[in-house]
């Protein structure tokens, strides 16, 4: 698609970012964006290549290849290059609800399978898709699409994260009345509260697609935590005709040493959910980084969420523990085309903190073992040692600590990173629905049926912690599933 030579002539080029030492001084997106005639050019380099990789959506060595839901990449890619902006954002809807949010916070999975990227850098799929639906707000294109009938059936959607909201669009579309239940006092959920403003701005991007869905016949019921005696079961189940559970996978993964009591030791979600909280409010109760020496236990996005977060605070110091090493600069031999490249990177977080400390603030194959308080049960330090990963007598390969590598940071702030064990329990013990070894909700892929008639999950609560964008893949397969079920059959994708 694009120019048959496009991929050739021209070179791959992303829009700078705003400067890391000017960014940090604000919570405001730091994407900039690329002129017309330059992201046209990058449309043209989508090669026509035959076997497009980058939309198939499938799972290799256990990594999403391609975009998992299933986006007609290259159709779009030829639509922006040839000036048809509207079309191509019509073909973007198509697979994708959303893809002002995926465009912000997805890792591009679909880059990394590009067929182009097996030799050279890969097209810019992310930041195409974002310009894309970005025109379609600024044109006015994207209006409030109510369905043309209503079937009389009910559905309740518990959660409005990623999967919660896709689930909530697509049962709409089909002319169900949906009612999405957030226990927070916003709905979003890991959009809203996970994911830091910098890097998805809540009131202009996510309201605003918050807005468009009431305006289209959504109701969002927030502050109501269903499985409570507040909300029991027994009324979830009277007064809707099915349910779906996208309640997420909150459970954070703790890490249980010495001194873990101490105040200043925190789950990364209770730093930067009251961070978002904060801002949107106005107010002033959160947990502040300022002037603190800051450790973060754990990488990932969460991890660099908290580093951004904390510089933004004016912290003292920030460093990042990660028990894993460092990933080569390019793909190594096992981690061939089109997998997700394990290769090292610097994300925006390490950036920022580069550009005011002078170094990366990662530190690898380090483990802490400890937390030192001072008389007032305050954090004082963080104890850590250097591991090695080998096997054990099981065959598992485990981290092992190498002896005399112990060392001890000042800290008074430690975020706990490390990601999530699976969905909280309470309102899947209410509902006596059955769960998988993991704790997560037991319902299988593609059909997303509960052991309970007419109760569906889908997201994180039934597959475990993953990305936004399989979140979305499985909201709109559960709709599909749901509208099934209520109707007999179904015309959602």
């Amino acid at each position: 698609m694009g120019k048959p030579t496009g991929f050739m002539e021209y070179q791959r080029e992303l829009p700078a970012d705003r400067e890391p030492l000017e960014r940090i001084n604000d919570w405001n997106e730091f994407h900039l964006h690329l002129p017309e005639e330059k992201l046209r050019a990058q449309g043209a380099r989508c090669m026509d290549c035959g076997i497009p990789f980058c939309h198939t959506g499938a799972l290799v060595s256990g990594m999403a290849c391609g975009c998992p839901i299933n986006n007609l990449i290259p159709e779009w890619n030829d639509l922006i290059y040839r000036d048809l902006w509207h079309l191509a954002l019509d073909r973007l809807h198509r697979t994708n609800n959303f893809p002002e949010f995926t465009g912000r916070v997805c890792p591009a999975p679909c880059e990394g399978s590009c067929t182009l990227g097996i030799n050279e850098p890969a097209v810019t799929i992310k930041n195409i898709e974002v310009t894309i639906v970005e025109r379609g707000w600024s044109e006015g294109w994207i209006v409030p699409a109510p369905p043309t009938h209503r079937t009389g059936k009910k559905v309740a959607v518990v959660g409005s994260g990623p999967a919660g909201l896709s689930a909530a669009a697509q049962l709409n579309k089909a002319g169900h009345t949906v009612t999405v239940f957030e226990r927070a006092d916003l709905p979003g959920g890991l959009l809203m509260y996970g994911i830091p403003n910098m890097k998805l701005d809540k009131r202009q991007v996510l309201l605003r697609r918050i807005r468009l869905l009431e305006a289209e016949g959504i109701t969002f019921v927030c502050n109501v935590e269903v499985g409570s005696t507040a909300y029991p079961v027994t009324k979830l189940r009277e007064e809707f005709d099915a349910v779906l559970l996208t309640t997420g996978a909150t459970l954070p993964r703790d890490l249980p040493l010495e001194g873990r009591p101490l105040k200043g030791v925190h789950f990364a979600m209770e730093f930067l959910t009251a961070n978002t909280r904060s801002l949107l409010s106005g107010g002033d109760d959160f947990i502040s980084a300022k002037g603190k020496e800051v450790v973060i236990i754990g990488g990932g996005d969460t991890g660099t969420d908290c580093v951004g977060t904390s510089l933004r605070h004016g912290c003292a110091s920030v460093v990042q523990l990660e028990i894993m090493p460092q990933s080569p600069p390019v793909r190594a031999e096992d981690n061939p085309w089109p997998e997700w490249p394990k290769v090292h990177k610097m994300d925006y977080g390490q950036e920022e903190a580069a550009a005011k400390y002078g170094v990366d603030p990662r530190v690898y194959l380090t483990t802490a073992t400890k937390f030192e308080g001072d008389a007032d049960g305050n954090l004082a330090a963080v104890h850590t040692v250097q591991v090695t990963w080998g096997k054990n007598d099981k065959g598992q390969f485990i981290p092992q600590q190498v002896p005399g590598t112990e060392r001890v940071l000042p800290a008074q702030l430690v975020l706990l990173a490390m990601g999530f064990l699976g969905p909280e329990q309470p309102l899947l013990e209410a509902l006596e629905v059955a769960r998988d070894p993991r704790s997560n909700i037991r319902a299988e892929y593609g059909t997303y049926a509960t052991s309970i008639p007419g109760v569906f999950a889908a997201g994180d609560c039934r597959r475990g912690q993953s990305l936004v964008v399989w979140a979305f893949n499985e909201g709109r397969g559960a709709a599909r599933e749901c509208d099934r079920y209520l109707m007999g059959s179904t015309e959602l994708p």
